[in-house]
């Protein structure tokens, strides 16, 4: 081993702070560094060749180089070895004490290779009377020996807390965390009647899981048995964070030990919580079909001690573990916006994993590595993760790679604490100390409670088909209770009789509750943005026969317009930007007719008028991934940042418009999370290209569609998802419309495929215009952004609402014999042939939405064409986008589809064979047979070559 090993693994940048703080006051750094960079300026003082020579005596004497040195005894520096030795063990047991803590409660820990005997430092036994004045290095003063500093150094690093934090880069947070695990983690002694608390907090979470074992025997429940100490984890965290101004608690969990947590931290009455388990609840499904009680969330104000009172959410979650995750960010986030001025200390995200979860599903290392990102902080979060040493039923050495289950910490020098799960003051000390943690810097922070689960993944599976020696363990270890129960007795802490009254106690009240005795709920006091909520309505059908009125006026049309064309004075925009400027100058003053990106900007200008905030995110949408957006400008010397519509008026809100990391899955799930606190806000998603949807599929199926139906909360969510053919091939043509309108079912989405910049206006103003809230889907354009034709005049943005459908303004009605239904880009292609061929017998009707199908606002039309043919249109292959939906609803009224063939993939991989198929399928749509497209071409490119003779 190297014994400078701790050097080499230091950050350099960090060791040269260290080092110019130590020139400047060599007080101001740890005294082991001070002795290291003591033993550095010794070893350039004297270069090889100039170190002084011993006397006869053993003294040190100087040589012509150094007649200014002072002089060292030999002795000396063997005891400046022995110094940097036990240095170096002080420095070992930091960075991996961790590695033999006892924090395994029913198993040995696996052998790590720690290397923390004396022997791996040069050290024996021999020198344990021996005194180091680096005991100071730990608080034991310059005359500790060898045996007090190993026997502090286990006491500190070795016991039931394996503290792994030594990664940690900046100075000052790593100085403040070395001192509360070095002090005050030795002289944590929680009072007598906090002591009585965990125990009192132990007895309700293990006596509620007996209670339902006994009780609903064979029902699922996913219990908390073996990792019951998280509840008086979550009780420390919330009292400690309430003492240090934390306000609101948001609470992210997949389903183990939810129902525990619903009844012992949330304060769900027991009454509630028994009528579900006995089938007597009344489900209310007046918004949709529902979900397990193990998946509900739940909302509760309680008290805190020393008069703090605090408001405590639990996120609903699906089976998707980690899903949730990303949610409860964009909540806290949306809360600190609005709610707290972003004071990162009032609102205080927890995230409660299992080990397999968190080391297995990359929504963990998304939701990680977005944590200190601009705009999407939510001032730190204390993950706490429920280590049952397995997952379902794979054991942990076959579920990770990594040593710990929490390893992704490191990605952002987030300290972690594992901490035994039967030491339940050991975990109160950890949590605490994550909660100040967090509170300080505004920092994640992870506590790794192992301990295990007692049953199966389910209370009616049997765990030792695939861990028989692990629950031959299990089922003769006593229950985290009974371990703190006897050691508090013989500490002498409390007495057997109080455990045993305690016990009795809650047994009794269980069953009082079963007994249907009515417990009181807790007080709930609803906050502004709930209120916003609550002044909202379910929708009806007949809210989809017609929009409601969005236009704006013509004086927020020139104010945002004013805002859009104008620059700050300096700055330099580059050519294309000079361009850009001068193009929105000549639409929105000169011709008045504007394209898609100036609709669109518009519609955020006007609503930020209204002090409505509109969030956008997603990868490259400053620019806007076909660089049509420009929402932000950038200087071209230094690379400022503009945000023009920030400039529109006093008292407007600002326009919170990000570039996201590389993710679409947790990004997708934070704005959702964002737009769930948030009514009033308009959060925009959008994808690079519409496929990328496919990387958040399971936020979609999970709580996008479904939302309202399971959990009965509504959401607002507009993703914007580039779609259309141009010959990009398979992965960027296709958003896969028929995906949501597979999901698509009671109102639930709105899916929309728009063509022009007014409809795309009204959509986005709509979804705050009306009395509810509905996700929207939008396939959103590509080559249209810069078509020619897909521009709408400014009347159409001061007047009218968002057109359901759009009707045909070219053929003559009596004469039409064909109707091609289409919905989005192929419409300019179909309205090209239609012109060029003056096809007045055949009409184009656009589906600018598709779900809610808006049946009667399409009947109009086609009874314009009585006996026309109605065809429906599509790019995508006949088995993809919208034919199948379409069957739905218009099955007996369509002729046919017209579209690519059925297809494995969304389309071709080459350019010409894409242009072909364009050009067949818009043949078809006009009942042209392949031969006469074939002879067409034949005859225009004949005549183009008579052209050039």
């Amino acid at each position: 081993m190297d014994a400078y090993s701790y050097i080499a693994n230091a950050h350099g940048e960090y060791l040269d702070q260290l080092y110019q703080s130590y020139q400047a006051d060599p007080a101001s750094v740890d005294v082991s560094w001070q002795k290291f960079f003591e033993g550095f300026d010794f070893a350039r003082q004297y270069p090889e060749g100039d170190v002084p020579q011993a006397d006869g005596e053993g003294v040190l004497t100087t040589s012509a180089s150094t007649n200014e040195a002072p002089s060292v005894r030999a002795v000396d520096l063997v005891a400046g070895d022995k110094e940097t030795q036990v240095r170096n063990l002080i420095y070992a047991y930091r960075s991996r004490g961790h590695l033999v803590a006892r924090t395994n409660p029913v198993r040995e820990r696996k052998d790590r290779k720690a290397r923390l005997q004396l022997a791996d430092f040069g050290l024996s036994e021999a020198d344990l009377d021996t005194k180091f004045r680096n005991g100071e290095v730990i608080g034991l003063g310059l005359t500790a020996t060898l045996r007090e500093i190993v026997a502090a150094l286990q006491k500190i690093y070795t016991r039931t807390i394996g503290f792994e934090y030594m990664y940690i880069r900046d100075p000052r947070v790593l100085d403040w965390f070395r001192e509360k695990v070095e002090h005050d983690s030795l002289n944590f002694n929680p009072s007598k009647e906090y002591k009585k608390r965990i125990l009192s907090k132990l007895n309700e979470a293990v006596v509620f899981e007996n209670f339902l074992h006994t009780k609903f025997l064979g029902q699922k429940r996913f219990s908390l048995e073996g990792g019951e100490t998280t509840i008086p984890a979550l009780d420390a965290i919330i009292r400690k964070g309430a003492e240090l101004g934390v306000e609101e608690v948001m609470i992210g969990m997949a389903h183990r030990g939810r129902l525990n947590v619903l009844a012992n931290i949330m304060g769900k009455t027991y009454e509630q919580i028994f009528s579900e388990f006995q089938g007597t609840a009344v489900p209310d499904l007046t918004m949709g079909d529902g979900d397990v009680k193990y998946h509900m969330g739940y909302s509760s104000q309680v008290d805190a001690g020393g008069g703090h009172s605090v408001n405590l959410k639990l996120a609903p979650n699906p089976s998707h573990l980690e899903a949730v995750n990303p949610v409860v960010e964009g909540f806290v986030r949306a809360k600190l916006d609005h709610g707290y001025g972003n004071d990162y200390d009032k609102v205080l995200p927890i995230l409660i994993h299992g080990d397999a979860a968190v080391a297995g599903q990359g929504i963990g290392y998304e939701v990680t590595q977005m944590s200190q990102l601009e705009g999407y902080k939510a001032g730190g979060t204390i993950h706490f993760v429920i280590n049952n040493q397995v997952g379902f039923t794979t054991d942990f050495e076959d579920a990770r790679s990594s040593i710990y289950s929490t390893d992704l910490a490191k990605i952002i020098d987030a300290p972690v604490l594992h901490v035994n799960g039967d030491d339940p003051e050991a975990v109160v000390f950890a949590v605490q100390l994550a909660t100040e943690y967090r509170q300080q810097f505004h920092a994640d922070i992870f506590i790794d409670m192992v301990c295990y689960r007692r049953h199966g993944h389910n209370e009616s599976d049997e765990p030792k088909f695939t861990q028989p020696v692990l629950y031959n363990l299990i089922s003769k270890h006593q229950n985290p209770r009974e371990v703190y129960n006897a050691e508090l007795v013989a500490r002498g802490d409390v007495d057997a009789e109080l455990a045993a009254e305690l016990d009795k106690e809650f047994r009794d009240t269980l069953q009082a509750r079963l007994d249907l005795v009515k417990q009181k709920p807790l007080p709930y006091n609803y906050q502004a943005l709930e209120n916003e909520w609550r002044s909202l309505r379910r929708s009806k059908p007949e809210d989809f026969d017609q929009s409601p009125e969005t236009g704006i006026s013509e004086e927020t049309v020139q104010r945002v317009g004013q805002a859009l064309t104008t620059l700050p004075e300096g700055f330099r925009p580059l050519k294309q930007i000079e361009k850009l400027m001068d193009e929105r100058k000549k639409m929105f003053f000169e011709t008045r007719v504007l394209n898609w990106a100036a609709g669109e900007l518009l519609a955020y200008g006007s609503l930020l008028t209204e002090k409505h905030i509109v969030r956008v995110s997603g990868q490259d949408v400053q620019r806007g991934t076909f660089s049509h957006r420009h929402a932000v400008l950038h200087d071209a010397e230094t690379s400022a940042p503009y945000n023009s519509l920030n400039h529109i008026g006093e008292g407007q809100e600002k326009l919170a418009i990000y570039n996201s990391l590389l993710s679409e899955y947790a990004v997708l799930g934070f704005e959702f999370g964002y737009a769930m606190a948030n009514p009033t806000a308009l959060v925009v998603w959008e994808a690079q290209f519409g496929d990328f949807a496919n990387g958040a599929q399971t936020m979609i199926d999970q709580f996008i569609v479904s939302s309202e139906s399971k959990w009965q909360r509504m959401n607002g969510l507009v993703m914007l998802l580039p779609h259309g053919y141009e010959g990009q091939g398979p992965e960027h043509s296709n958003a896969r419309p028929e995906r949501f309108l597979q999901l698509a079912a009671e109102h639930n989405i709105i899916v929309a495929n728009m063509t022009t910049p007014a409809n795309f206006f009204h959509a986005l103003r709509r979804q705050l215009t009306w009395e509810f809230r509905k996700p929207l889907v939008v396939m959103s354009p590509k080559s249209m952004l810069r078509n020619p034709l897909c521009v709408s005049p400014v009347e159409e943005f001061t007047t009218g609402r968002f057109r359901e459908v759009l009707g045909d303004v070219y053929a003559e009605d009596k004469k039409v014999k064909r109707v091609l239904l289409c919905s989005g880009k192929v419409y300019f292609d179909l309205l090209e042939e239609q012109q060029q061929s003056a096809r007045k017998d055949v009409a184009i009707v656009r589906l600018e939405q598709l779900h809610p199908f808006p049946k009667k606002q399409l009947a109009v039309e086609l009874a314009k064409y009585p006996k026309a043919k109605v065809y429906w249109v599509q790019e995508e292959p006949e088995n993809m986008g919208y034919w199948n939906y379409l069957l739905r609803f218009m099955r007996r009224e369509l002729e046919d589809v017209v579209s690519r063939k059925p297809s494995a993939s969304p389309a071709t991989g080459y350019n010409k064979v894409h242009v072909q198929e364009q050009k067949d399928l818009v043949a078809r749509a006009f009942g042209i047979s392949p031969a006469e497209v074939d002879a067409d071409a034949i005859k225009a490119t004949a005549e183009a070559a008579k052209k050039q003779d």
